[in-house]
C-alpha cells in the first residue's frame, strides 16, 4: 500500500497540473493570444487541400459505373455533412464546459462557429438534393436521413436566434447551450438512420472498422477535400471567435494596446 500511495499522489497531481495549464489558454485574452497566429496557417493549408482535392476529384478522378460524372458533388456534399455534424457535437460540448465550469470563452466559441455549421449544414441539403434528382429522381423525399439534416438546419437557425436574443442579457449564451446540448440527441439519429430505417441514402462511405466502399482513386482526393474543409473551418472558429472577443471586450486595457500598437510603431 505504501508504494502505490506515491505513484497515485503523482497521477494526481499530473491530472492537477494538466488542469491548471487548460484553464491558462482558455480565458479570453490567452485564447486570442494563442491561437491567433493559428489562423494564417490553417488557412495555408485549407487552401492548399482544397485546391487539390477540387483538382484532384473534378480533373481526374475517374467517372461512376453507375451514376457516371454525377458523383463529383460528394466532394462538396460529404464534407459539408459531415461538417454539418462535427461543428454542433463542439457546441454541444461547449455547451457543457461554460454551463458547468462557466468558461466564457467556450460561448464565445460556440457564437463563432453555430454560423458556420448552419452553412455546412444548408451545403449539405442543397448539394444532396442536386444529387438526388439523377440518382433517385427527385430533389427531396421525406425520409430519416433528410429529415433529421433539416431539423439540424433549424436547430442551428434556433441557436443563433437565441445567440442574439440574449445579447445584452446576464443570461448571455445559456439558453443556446442549453438548446444546443438537448439538440445533441439529433445527431446519432443522423448517423444511424440508414441503418434503423428504410432509406434512399446508402451507407457512411468511410467507416474505422471497414475498408472504404469506393476506389481509391475516389476516396483520397475526397479525404483530401474533408480535411482542407475541417482545417478551411478551424481557421473561420478561431478568426470568429477572436474578432467575438474584441467585441466583447473593446473597453479592457489589454485590447485597447492591440488596436493602438500599430498605430505608435507607424508613428
Amino acid at each position: 500500500m505504501p508504494n502505490n500511495t506515491p505513484k497515485a499522489a503523482a497521477k494526481t497531481g499530473f491530472f492537477e497540473r494538466l488542469w491548471q495549464g487548460f484553464l491558462t489558454t482558455v480565458g479570453t485574452e490567452r485564447f486570442f493570444h494563442i491561437f491567433s497566429p493559428w489562423v494564417k496557417w490553417l488557412a495555408m493549408i485549407a487552401g492548399v487541400l482544397l485546391t487539390i482535392g477540387t483538382i484532384w476529384g473534378l480533373g481526374f478522378a475517374p467517372p461512376d459505373y453507375l451514376q457516371g460524372n454525377s458523383y463529383r458533388i460528394i466532394f462538396i456534399h460529404v464534407p459539408t455533412a459531415s461538417l454539418a455534424m462535427s461543428i454542433y457535437l463542439a457546441m454541444a460540448v461547449l455547451g457543457v464546459i461554460f454551463l458547468v465550469w462557466k468558461i466564457k470563452t467556450a460561448n464565445l466559441v460556440a457564437q463563432a462557429i453555430a454560423p458556420i455549421g448552419f452553412v455546412m449544414c444548408v451545403l449539405s441539403l442543397l448539394t444532396g438534393s442536386i444529387w438526388a434528382k439523377p440518382t433517385w429522381g427527385t430533389y427531396w423525399v421525406w425520409d430519416a436521413r433528410l429529415t433529421s439534416m433539416l431539423i439540424l438546419a433549424f436547430l442551428y437557425a434556433g441557436v443563433m436566434a437565441l445567440f442574439t436574443a440574449f445579447e445584452h442579457s446576464t443570461n448571455k449564451g445559456k439558453a443556446a447551450a442549453i438548446l444546443s446540448i438537448v439538440g445533441a440527441v439529433n445527431l446519432p439519429i443522423i448517423k444511424y438512420s440508414v441503418e434503423w430505417w428504410n432509406t434512399l441514402h446508402q451507407g457512411a462511405t468511410f467507416t474505422v472498422t471497414n475498408a472504404p466502399k469506393m476506389s481509391a482513386s475516389m476516396w483520397l482526393p475526397l479525404l483530401v477535400m474533408l480535411l482542407g474543409m475541417y482545417f478551411l473551418v478551424a481557421a473561420l472558429a478561431i478568426y470568429r471567435t477572436n474578432s467575438l472577443i474584441l467585441g466583447r471586450e473593446y473597453n479592457k486595457a489589454w485590447v485597447l494596446r492591440k488596436l493602438t500598437k500599430p498605430a505608435e510603431v507607424s508613428s
